[in-house]
């Protein structure tokens, strides 16, 4: 039984590798955009985008997917559940980016922003040049704890009947009674795809830390 399944699995692991990946990258330029609007302090957008930062972390992702796929029904909105799966990360991934992505410009030293305004630099060019390279460059651990964070909240897509690995387990467990194998394969499923990503994370934070990317 188990063997068989392994079809199953992997086409379950294809969209919720796919879907989290999307999820990744999106929530990611949300990060890069707050970010932006936090570092040249820009009037409405700054209250609007910490009002954002505080509800995204502060509300359950399984709450904003039914709001997502049974709320807006009501309001004439119908989406694909696959697209109300990346928004749902999207959105959560979104406030946690930003605040990555926040704090590590924030540990730029000061002294270098002063020295950069005393040369005549610009405050976007003080962004380009100074803030965003050493401030993704901290944020490098922040920002790949986030990636994992969210391929693991990818496991409540299976509550809007996305066929995930957590869904397709559930139904197998379902027709077939195996529990410990399935769920077996549930976590093999997400150690195989989690594995490689905490690895690739962890050498490219080496790298940016002492400074050898590239080389």
């Amino acid at each position: 039984m188990m063997i068989d399944a392994l079809p199953e699995y992997l086409r379950a692991a294809q969209i919720t590798l796919l879907l989290g990946v999307l999820g990744i990258v999106f929530s990611f330029f949300v990060g890069v955009i707050n970010s932006f609007i936090f570092f040249f302090k820009i009037p409405i957008l700054k209250r609007i985008s910490a009002i954002y930062v505080e509800l995204s972390r502060n509300t359950p992702l399984l709450i904003q997917l039914f709001f997502l796929y049974y709320g807006l029904p009501k309001l004439n909105i119908v989406l694909d559940k696959n697209i109300v799966g990346v928004i749902g990360l999207t959105f959560l991934g979104g406030g946690y980016m930003s605040e990555a992505i926040r704090s590590g410009i924030e540990e730029v030293p000061k002294i270098q922003l002063e020295t950069g305004k005393a040369i005549g630099l610009s405050r976007l060019q003080l962004a380009r040049y100074i803030v965003y390279p050493q401030g993704f460059t901290r944020s490098v651990s922040s920002i790949g704890a986030n990636a994992i964070f969210l391929l693991k909240e990818t496991s409540i897509f299976s509550a809007i009947s996305i066929m995930d690995l957590t869904n397709v387990t559930r139904d197998l467990i379902g027709m077939y009674y195996l529990t410990k194998e399935y769920l077996l394969l549930l976590v093999i499923s997400y150690a195989v795809i989690l594995l490689p990503l905490a690895w690739i994370i962890t050498l490219i934070e080496r790298r940016m830390r002492f400074a050898t990317f590239g080389h």
